[in-house]
């Protein structure tokens, strides 16, 4: 493990941070865009192969289950073969995502599913090798939430791009043309930035190396806290972007039109969130103490929901933005904390180690959400339930910034 590490360490960046985050971010917006590809024509798709809308729930908790799992290997696999090959690969599971589903042949759909499952979680421990080689310390925070920036702009592209291939080409083609950008980027990130050699001496074994992953992160306070922002704040990004429009629908009487609007505006306000929230990080010089705030606000901001009714609705309007570049707007301070963090040489290994509760968070929330509702049948009492996970989040993080300043 000694030689492994020293050649690591031996590793000289191949390309500017300017060439690296740019590269980063576009296999962001790409990796996410597939993710939520079928999502933006899940009513053509649906009424075509005749099946009900409310399916694209199930392949969606199918693709993120599939990330959980690579994303548990994903720390190995950087070890083994570089972040390079890694991200070579999950460009190769997106492209092949895509084309799967284009066939429009339900078992192959759901193998292609967990193809962009595979590619996905992959991709944030393999970027977040490639960006601390390359990023000073004191611009950690920005570089890594610019990258992070990547997933709303992701879903944005997804949302405008397919309807409108899918209105002029079909649904199977406009999901055959979007396999065409993970190859492209493929080829760019080939120009950008050359294979490493394989390790010479022998790797751990994938279920090794997890073992190894999870021991260093609950031996770390920080690790440890860490992983647990990244399970509460996923469960509460997922739900609020999961039931901002059913809660306008139902709870506040808004039109599905101007309620998907408002929706729009959150994703917006969250790509915008995760650079700010970088840059306040960076000033500050905690990404922890940055964490804490979020996790008031956030909290907040649940709790403010109870009273949505009570609001004029341009109040209701701001409040769901407000969230939604709180919400969204956490991870890239999160990912650059993780990399601060992680002993040298494992960034990309604890990343991965540490994304595995984000993406049970993702994958748990809305479902417990659900439940919440079911037992309330009022959506407000659900997020008042919900902000729980900020304020225990908050107080997580500002005792773990305490511990360590």
């Amino acid at each position: 493990m000694s030689d492994i590490l020293a050649g690591e360490r031996r590793l000289a960046p191949v390309s500017s941070l300017s060439q690296t985050l740019a590269v980063a971010t576009l296999i962001q917006v790409v990796a996410t865009a597939s993710v939520l590809a079928l999502t933006a024509i899940a009513p053509t798709v649906a009424g075509d192969m005749q099946i009900g809308a409310h399916w694209i729930g199930y392949q969606i908790s199918l693709i993120y289950t599939s990330g959980m799992l690579s994303s548990a290997v994903a720390g190995s696999l950087v070890q083994r073969y570089g972040p390079v090959r890694v991200e070579h690969v999950a460009l190769s599971c997106v492209a092949l995502g895509f084309a799967g589903i284009a066939t429009g042949l339900v078992p192959v759909m759901l193998l292609a599913s967990l193809s962009i499952g595979l590619g996905y979680g992959l991709n944030n421990p393999a970027s977040s090798e490639m960006l601390s080689r390359v990023t000073p310390q004191n611009r950690r925070n920005i570089v890594f939430s610019l990258k992070q920036a990547g997933v709303p702009l992701g879903g944005l592209c997804a949302s405008f791009a397919f309807p409108y291939l899918t209105a002029h080409f079909g649904w199977h083609e406009a999901l055959l043309l979007g396999a065409l950008a993970p190859l492209v980027t493929m080829g760019l990130l080939a120009f950008i930035h050359p294979a490493e050699p394989k390790h010479t001496a022998k790797p751990a074994s994938l279920g090794r190396g997890f073992r190894e992953e999870q021991s260093i992160i609950w031996k770390s306070r920080p690790l440890r806290t860490l992983s647990g922002l990244g399970f509460a704040y996923s469960a509460m990004q997922l739900s609020a972007s999961a039931f901002a429009v059913v809660a306008l629908v139902h709870d506040a009487g808004w039109s599905l039109l101007a309620a998907g609007a408002v929706a729009a505006g959150m994703q917006c306000a969250g790509a915008f969130g995760r650079v700010f929230w970088g840059v306040v990080a960076d000033r500050l010089g905690g990404g922890l103490l940055t964490l804490s705030l979020l996790g008031l606000l956030g909290g907040s901001g649940f709790a403010g929901l109870y009273w949505l009714n009570d609001l004029p609705t341009i109040l209701q309007a701001g409040l769901f933005v407000l969230i939604g570049s709180v919400t969204i707007g956490w991870n890239g301070v999160l990912l650059a904390e993780v990399a601060h963090h992680a002993p040298e040489a494992r960034v990309g290994a604890i990343t991965g180690g540490a994304l595995v509760y984000t993406f049970i968070g993702v994958i748990v929330g809305p479902s417990s959400f659900a439940a919440l509702y079911a037992l309330t049948g009022h959506y407000g009492a659900s997020f008042l339930v919900f902000s729980v996970f900020g304020f225990a989040g908050m107080v997580a993080a500002w005792r773990a910034h305490r511990l360590q300043s």
